[in-house]
């Protein structure tokens, strides 16, 4: 039983057992015993008495656990970037993916909610009541304290909102960073999730970070693959080499204009790509 999630974790990815069979679905029993309904329309034929299915857990209409096959765009702990579909006087609803939206309290809104607007939320949950609920409110979830970072370690980053300086971050779901608009060299827009790259720590506690590995690693296979791949794309040839405009380097590879030029000359010396006057051909 060591592969089944010991209680009903809500927000969560749980591993339950099928433990019998309903007119409205499967029940589904933890550990402890604890059972949850999987209702009919996520139950297949290959869920039978004593498999274990992983499944998501929220709470229904009527606060009693329910448990789905689907997940939501951000689970508990999570940061996402979520539309708003109904406004109450009370608070909003957000479409999380699942059949019963997220409702973010009033007192959980910086500003008044706008439907069919987006916002940046985390996904809460109330240990009075079980409920699951989004909050804009996401300083109080934020660590400025990261001691478990090094240098260059590759992180996962949500863009929270745009400033003078280039874009805010949520990484891994825990710290806040910034990523500047000198060395980013792709359309980024708030709500996008990226991998990231820790370049340093500021001494409030804030990361700066890169969209590249930082030094040496900037020539690793991954580049090289992602150029391959691009041109085979187009077609074979592209119209830009290493004197190419930086913007248009970044605009068709994502790369800065000195990380192209070292991985082309890698392709180079591979004989994966031969230069012309006006641009590259992949070879064969």
């Amino acid at each position: 039983m060591s592969d089944i999630t010991l209680t009903l974790q809500i927000g969560e990815i749980n591993h339950l057992r099928v433990e019998r069979i309903s007119d409205f679905g499967l029940y589904l029993a933890a550990q402890n015993f604890e059972e949850v309904l999987l209702p009919n329309a996520y139950v297949d034929e290959s869920m039978m008495i004593g498999s274990v299915i992983e499944v998501f857990i929220y709470t229904d209409s009527e606060d009693r656990p329910v448990a789905t096959t689907r997940l939501p765009y951000a689970m508990l702990g999570e940061f996402g970037y979520f539309t708003v579909v109904d406004y109450k006087s009370y608070g909003a609803f957000v479409n999380w993916g699942l059949p019963k939206d997220l409702f973010v309290p009033l007192s959980q809104q910086k500003e008044y909610f706008h439907i069919g607007e987006k916002y940046i939320l985390r996904v809460c949950l109330d240990k009075e009541t079980g409920r699951l609920y989004g909050t804009q409110k996401i300083g109080k979830w934020l660590s400025y304290k990261p001691t478990d970072l090094t240098k260059n370690q590759k992180l996962h980053a949500i863009i929270i909102s745009k400033t003078p300086l280039g874009y805010k971050a949520v990484i891994n779901n825990l710290y806040e960073g910034m990523l500047f608009d000198n060395e980013i060299f792709e359309t980024l827009a708030i709500g996008d999730k990226r991998d990231v790259y820790l370049k340093n720590i500021r001494p409030d506690g804030k990361l700066d970070l890169s969209m590249q590995p930082i030094g040496k690693k900037e020539t690793t296979s991954l580049y090289e693959d992602k150029v391959v791949e691009i041109l085979k794309k187009e077609g074979g040839y592209i119209a830009l080499n290493a004197k190419s405009d930086a913007k248009a380097i970044a605009d068709m590879f994502g790369l800065s204009k000195k990380s192209f030029k070292r991985t082309l000359q890698t392709l180079i010396e591979q004989q994966r790509v031969e230069l012309y006057q006006e641009g590259m051909r992949l070879m064969k």
